[in-house]
């Protein structure tokens, strides 16, 4: 059975070793997400639910909820031992599906609702991520909820939001993502646009929210498939968008399009600070939330390492597939690149120029966001493997035949690696790792006899009993 909001999610995961309940008192005010830290980059912990928030005693939060491959697959409903290129087929596999949300008129996110000057962001323990952030982030694992004006496609998008005031939620909506391009459709026609927030959703839904789609599929949709039935809705208190029935905390309000408020510095899933500049805001007209809300929250180059991963390798696994292009045995997005910045993909070669081919087709996909390397290999290296992925470049990639430069890629503004400013194109290179097809005499490669290795590893005891 699939999840019905993040707290069956977190009781299912107790019993299983890979949830901890954090009773001791804790600082929204870098405490909490330094803890994340610790227990992510140096104990490799489970998900974590503080019980106790500084100043916010009837609320709570949790991080680090999907930071582990095994908390992925048990999000997917598979066994947490799953490898990881069965847990990113089998996501590839349930969302090219579709399943449409069903609507239901009762929800526990309506057990509180606040409207008008009873408004209040403050209510709510949103982190200080980051030292030199420049306000507390309410929204770092939320889904912004926005309908396309002229097609009626309803977007949930995972976007980050800093409280600018009791009722003002500035966010980041990226040149060209979904809700970007959903407020340019009311900016033609001069109105506000409508939006929903939420947070504390099932894990399927919000891992449908940081894939990347085509324009034409709501991630309502997708997570239907995922979840093998609908995602309940329920209509907002004051505007007409479905909102997830098993959110935490839900806001509603609308975003003017041209009117801005400073928001940032923040330290983004690149590791370093971006800086504050004005951004388009979210007008907050009501609030609704349950009982002691959960405020799901995230440590963005921690979690979106490992979320981006998962969710932008079966993008552009999907996205190669449909191409046609014959040969594709596996697709990796490190987590070290974010899962956005380079992409590794191993081939079965059929033709001469194959390997060239599939890495060109890489920079077309919807996915490419920020992508600038691409690495091609033969089907005998393992692209998760970064040894392997070494030892084909070092050994493979003649500079002069398989690197490539091209230019003019889509970026958004948070690469480091270009000048403020100017984080609009960037370059890209793709690195042909293959030994070349038409190649008549091919190099080959030293592998240890499969009986002898199988004999030594049944006697590995008896060498060392002496």
């Amino acid at each position: 059975m699939p999840y019905e909001d993040l707290r069956d999610f977190l009781d299912q995961m107790e019993p299983k070793g890979q949830l901890k309940r954090i009773k001791k008192e804790a600082d929204w005010n870098l405490e909490i997400s330094h803890i994340s830290w610790v227990n992510d980059l140096e104990m490799k912990g489970p998900a974590l639910l503080f019980e106790n928030v500084k100043d916010y005693p009837d609320k709570r939060v949790a991080m680090s909820v999907l930071t582990s491959r095994e908390r992925q697959a048990l999000a997917l409903e598979l066994a947490a031992e799953t490898p990881f290129m069965d847990v990113v087929n089998h996501w590839r596999t349930r969302i090219s599906q579709g399943i449409s949300p069903r609507w239901v008129d009762r929800s526990p996110c309506k057990e509180n609702i606040v409207t008008g000057d009873d408004v209040n962001l403050y209510d709510f323990p949103a982190l200080w991520t980051s030292p030199k952030d420049g306000g507390r982030y309410l929204s770092t694992a939320g889904c912004l909820i926005t309908k396309n004006v002229e097609t009626g496609r309803i977007n949930l998008g995972n976007y980050r939001g800093m409280i600018a005031d009791r009722d003002k939620m500035a966010m980041l909506l990226t040149v060209s993502k979904d809700a970007e391009v959903d407020l340019r459709g009311y900016a033609k026609i001069g109105k506000p646009m409508p939006v929903a927030w939420a947070t504390g959703v099932d894990p399927a839904l919000w891992l449908c929210s940081v894939h990347t789609f085509p324009p034409t599929i709501s991630e309502y949709d997708a997570a239907g498939s995922v979840r093998g039935e609908p995602v309940s809705v329920i209509r907002g208190e004051t505007v007409d968008l479905p909102i997830p029935a098993g959110a935490e905390i839900a806001l509603e309000g609308e975003i003017v399009p041209g009117e801005r408020v400073p928001e940032g510095p923040f330290g983004e899933w690149t590791g370093h600070y971006t800086a504050g500049f004005p951004k388009e805001f979210v007008k907050v007209k009501a609030i609704t939330y349950r009982n002691n809300p959960i405020l799901w929250a995230t440590h963005p180059f921690i979690d979106s390492w490992s979320t981006m991963t998962l969710t932008y390798t079966a993008a552009l696994w999907s996205d190669l597939q449909r191409t046609g292009i014959s040969g594709i045995k596996r697709v990796y997005r490190p987590p070290a690149s974010g899962g956005i910045t380079m992409a590794i993909i191993s081939i079965e070669q059929m033709y001469p120029g194959h390997s060239t081919q599939v890495g060109l087709a890489a920079m077309c996909s919807v996915a490419t966001h920020s992508l600038k390397v691409v690495i091609v290999v033969d089907d005998d290296i393992d692209p998760e493997d970064w040894e392997q992925v070494v030892w084909a470049i070092g050994m493979r990639c003649e500079p002069g035949r398989g690197a490539q430069i091209i230019g003019r890629g889509w970026t958004g503004p948070l690469d480091p690696s270009l000048p403020m400013g100017e984080r609009v194109l960037t370059s890209r290179l793709l690195i042909d790792a293959c030994v070349p097809h038409e190649w008549g005499e091919k190099p080959e490669r030293v592998v240890p006899d499969p009986e002898m290795m199988e004999k030594i590893k049944s006697q590995w005891a008896q060498y060392f009993a002496l």
